[in-house]
């Protein structure tokens, strides 16, 4: 690792401290956000607060995660094996934290989408059906956003675009138990009635 930059040294232990600070304050900060929703929920539907809070918490850091012990081994190996004998590889360690930053952030993201699912199934702006019939332009959209966001090498965007995949039929499966599990008291009496 070099630093051309002059100010390099500098910010590096910032933006490093931006990122550990980000993904300690996360709970916080989604709680936060459902706190404020909440009062504007019926009290089946606050059944989801915690489950989700937790749940999203939890898919960022498996996303990090798991750009950090897998794709990063991965992409730089084989990135390195394209260059050239006669070049030597010293990154900028500014350009390198960024890279590795935006990594974090966009498998962190991308493994959100269960959460995704879940809500948009549970506040009715798509059925289970409707999601079923996506599935194939979901795919699709995983590989483009994949291409957009991971560098030019196929091995990085099949581990992005996979993960997403099977977490989208996690997410229809999730929201099918979350929506069986947080009916509104009329919707489960409805049964009963006509029995």
């Amino acid at each position: 690792m070099i630093a051309t930059s002059v100010i390099s040294p500098f910010m590096v232990p910032i933006k490093v401290l931006l990122m550990a600070a980000f993904l300690i304050a996360l709970p916080v900060v989604l709680y936060q956000v459902w706190a404020f929703v909440a009062p504007g929920l019926y009290s089946h539907e606050k059944k989801l607060v915690l489950p989700l809070v937790v749940s999203s918490t939890i898919l960022f850091f498996v996303g990090v995660a798991f750009s950090y012990y897998f794709v990063f081994g991965t992409v730089f190996s084989t990135i390195q094996k394209f260059a050239p004998q006669s070049v030597t590889a010293a990154p900028d360690i500014e350009a390198y934290l960024s890279f590795v930053l935006t990594m974090f952030l966009a498998f962190g993201m991308a493994f959100e989408v269960p959460i995704a699912v879940v809500v948009l199934a549970r506040l009715g702006v798509v059925s289970i059906e409707q999601l079923k019939s996506f599935r194939g332009y979901f795919i699709v959209l995983a590989f483009v956003i994949a291409a957009i966001v991971t560098p030019p090498d196929v091995v990085s965007q099949l581990a992005l675009a996979i993960p997403m995949c099977l977490l989208y039929e996690v997410g229809i499966w999730a929201a099918r138990l979350f929506i069986k599990h947080t009916k509104r008291p009329e919707d489960e009496a409805e049964p009963a009635a006509k029995t």
